[in-house]
Parts: C-alpha cells; structure tokens; sequence
C-alpha cells in the first residue's frame, strides 16, 4: 500500500505544483500582514480540500451522468495540462497586479493554483488506477506540503530566490507536459481497447 501511495503521490505532487505557488505567493500577497497572510493560506487549503474531496467523490459520477468516458476525460484532461504546462513554460512574466482581497485563499490559490485542472484531471486518473482511499491520501498529503510551502514562503524565497523559485517551477511544469503526453496516450489505449 506504501507502494501505491508513493506511485499516486509523485505525479499528483507535478500536478499541484507548490513551487509553482510559492512563486506566485509573495507577489500577491505583497503588504499584507502576517495575519491576512495566514488567513489566506488557511482559507486556500481549506478550498483546495474541498474542491479536491468532492470531485473525488462525484467525479466519476458527474462524468457518468454527462456521458463522458474515462478515455475521453484523459484525453481532455491531458491536453489541458499539456496546454497549461507550455503556458507557463513559454512565459516570462511575473504578476503585475497586486490583490489585496483577503478572499485570495479561494480564487486563485485556492482554486486554480492549488486544485485546478491539473490535479482534478490527475485525481480522476489515479482514482481508476489506485482506488478512492490512495487517491484521497495522494491530494491530501500533497495539499499539506503546499500549506508548509506556504506558511515557510518568505523564507524560502530568501533562500532560494525568487529566480530559483521561478526556474525549479519551469522543470516541474516540464515534467506536467510530459505527464499531459502520457495521459493523452493511456486515453487513446481506454478508448481503443473498449471498442474491441
């Protein structure tokens, strides 16, 4: 079973990418105070568990209900992580604006930067591989190293640098593309093999 959840783990920690959002973090949270800071980050983790927890649990059943297959959804997923990896990869630019909302917690940490297609798509995958219990482990162990991330945020840029940040968050977001490619791959397989 560690096994399992060490398999599950890896690809759903590309997926959540929380140097991704530690790159992000400062910037939008520039003059904020200690406390708005962690307000957020509580807020964040509190909406990226439940969006996570529910499309575990009614995913495959909106899905169902919609008439999609898995093959499909690997399809479409995968092409939208593969599209979202070269999105960042190709692009340079840091955030302009600064968000003083408090509500920064539920859009966009919450939702896109923590559970956004990437992981929903990657939740969806390894549920049918590894089961809802795995799956759920996975998400939740990774939702917990980018709460630390972030609650360690300004020290960890200082160490590494808002540049080291920004270069280790383009591996990783390579390494998304090519998770996209295999999905895109596994999909065409379910597609083909339910047809015979």
């Amino acid at each position: 079973m560690l096994n399992d959840i060490f398999l599950a783990f890896i690809p759903m920690f590309f997926a959540m990418d929380a140097l991704g959002v530690l790159a992000v973090f400062p910037g939008l949270t520039q003059g904020l105070s200690s406390a708005e800071k962690l307000h957020i980050i509580v807020q964040s983790l509190w909406t990226a568990t439940a969006l996570a927890i529910g499309f575990i649990f009614l995913g495959k059943s909106i899905l169902s209900f919609l008439g999609i297959g898995l093959g499909d959804f690997m399809i479409a997923g995968g092409s939208i992580l593969f599209c979202l990896a070269m999105v960042d990869l190709l692009n340079n630019t840091a955030p302009a604006r600064r968000h003083r909302s408090l509500d920064l917690g539920v859009v966009p940490f919450g939702t896109p930067l923590i559970v956004g297609p990437a992981v929903l798509t990657m939740a969806l995958m390894l549920m049918n591989q590894f089961g809802w219990v795995i799956t759920l482990v996975a998400v939740l162990l990774n939702i917990v190293i980018v709460g630390l991330v972030l609650l360690y945020a300004d020290k960890l840029v200082s160490l590494i640098g808002s540049g080291g940040s920004r270069a280790l968050s383009k591996i990783m977001y390579l390494l998304l593309a090519a998770i996209g490619v295999m999905m895109v791959r596994k999909g065409v397989v379910e597609i083909v093999t339910a047809l015979h």
